[in-house]
């Protein structure tokens, strides 16, 4: 039971990390990889293949972590569509 929460803390990592990249594209890329990805392993039963597709995600999100860093750094102004967004949601 354990090994599914571990799990399942590690895929809220990944989409809270995946949601503090700033630039849109990388963002929503991240945001839909992360899914698929979990959605595609989910049926994995095999323990040695779980255990490679774990330690993969845990390289992902260090990934992410310093893709999000970086992206911080060197801030670009805002697309177009996430200020139509931003509009949408405060509506």
């Amino acid at each position: 039971m354990s090994k599914k929460i571990d799990i399942l803390k590690l895929y809220k990592s990944l989409m809270r990390e995946s949601q503090k990249i700033p630039d849109y594209n990388f963002r929503n890329y991240a945001l839909r990889k992360v899914r698929d990805s979990f959605k595609a392993n989910s049926s994995i039963t095999d323990a040695t293949l779980l255990k490679n597709e774990v330690q993969d995600a845990f390289k992902n999100l260090d990934i992410m972590k310093r893709q999000a860093a970086i992206g911080q750094m060197y801030s670009a102004e805002k697309l177009v569509i996430e200020n139509i967004e931003n509009d949408i949601k405060s509506w």
